[in-house]
């Protein structure tokens, strides 16, 4: 598993989701330390764009486990 440096923050998570191809390119995974995740988002776009909707809604909960760890 990656090692993550420090605290990880909801809204830097959103903007690198936002700002980087509305999200489809999975940066924000990058960002907290999943790098298979963020691979799978680069090659297959988010999951055709469903990967990136469910993100919405659930990287709040995401980033609090990662902060957990």
């Amino acid at each position: 598993m990656a090692e993550t440096y420090g605290k990880k923050e909801a809204g830097i998570a959103y903007a690198l989701m936002l700002f980087t191809l509305i999200g489809v390119a999975g940066v924000q995974h990058f960002y907290m330390g999943k790098i298979a995740r963020g691979i799978i988002w680069l090659l297959t776009f988010g999951l055709l764009g469903i990967g990136t909707i469910i993100d919405i809604f659930t990287l709040p909960g995401q980033i609090r486990k990662v902060n957990q760890r």
